[in-house]
């Protein structure tokens, strides 16, 4: 048995949780999974998961084990990272949480890039509306969209830096009066992003505006689809509505007006050494959003 591989395939199945699924994203067999996970049980004598036909169950054991099959992975990750280093070799795998709008919209395009320029690295990409814990879920790289700086476990390079728009429909602004001032967006239907921290006071004008409206979602994806309908008004972030903007399915109002940016950030746990497939992403990032100023 390669214990390496067989713990590699364990902690595997448990951040898929299931053998199929695990099976699905290696070069391996479900019954092959499912024989090196028995025969590393066997090893150390314990039993590590608990299985049944709805799913899978860490044992007390296994929760452990979990815990230093990563840190010991981490480790083997870290001693090839700096072989490769003295070699200037970016290969290897990269595990990257990203919020899904941004994934959706303005990564798309720089993802595409990226692997046509680097074949020998591979992305396994993890689309998310809720930040995950890099380190729990063994991530190499967080994509965040962030104010605010972050605990001393993690490092954050700085990306680049995005604007909002403030969005309506031609159609709706013909029908329902335009807008001027910032105070006119009382008068409006506005819609509440879930997740967006000032919550219903948009940020523009010397003290803010606080809006109201009957629509409020989670995605500013779907918000924007609201305002090409001519639904109302959306306070969009710049990556998004950008398209739509040069297509004149939505037009911006009071856009010489003073609004908050928000830094895109490349997140990873500290380490001893950093992957060069790691810093070669994230230079590429940042490389090609400074190409790419309009977003």
């Amino acid at each position: 048995m390669d214990k390496l591989k067989a713990m590699q395939l364990f902690v595997r199945v448990v951040e898929l949780g299931s053998f199929s699924r695990a099976a699905e994203q290696s070069d391996a067999s479900k019954s092959m999974i499912s024989k090196q996970i028995s025969a590393l049980e066997g090893s150390l004598g314990a039993r590590l998961l608990q299985r049944s036909t709805r799913r899978l169950q860490l044992t007390q054991l296994g929760e452990e084990y979990l815990q230093r099959c990563r840190e010991i992975l981490r480790q083997v990750e870290d001693t090839e990272a700096h072989i490769q280093a003295q070699q200037q070799l970016p290969m290897g795998r990269l595990r990257i949480n990203a919020a899904m709008a941004l994934g959706l919209t303005a990564l798309a395009p720089a993802f595409a890039e990226f692997i046509r320029r680097y074949p020998q690295i591979e992305l396994d990409i993890e689309l998310s509306d809720q930040a995950q814990d890099l380190l729990e879920h063994n991530f190499d790289l967080g994509l965040r969209v962030a104010s605010s700086s972050f605990d001393s476990n993690y490092v954050g390079k700085a990306i680049t830096q995005f604007s909002y728009s403030i969005c309506a429909a031609p159609a709706y602004l013909q029908t329902q009066g335009p807008i001027h001032q910032p105070d006119d967006l009382r008068h409006h239907q506005c819609f509440e992003y879930s997740y967006f921290r000032h919550k219903n006071l948009w940020p523009v004008g010397p003290q803010g505006v606080p809006i109201g409206g009957r629509l409020k979602a989670n995605s500013s994806v779907f918000l924007l689809d609201m305002v090409k309908q001519g639904m109302g008004v959306g306070f969009i972030p710049r990556f998004i509505s950008y398209p739509a903007l040069q297509r004149g399915e939505v037009v911006e109002v009071l856009a010489s007006e003073a609004k908050p940016l928000m830094t895109l950030y490349a997140l990873y746990p500290v380490r001893h050494f950093v992957p060069p497939r790691l810093s070669c992403f994230i230079e590429f990032l940042q490389d090609w959003f400074a190409e790419h100023p309009y977003l």
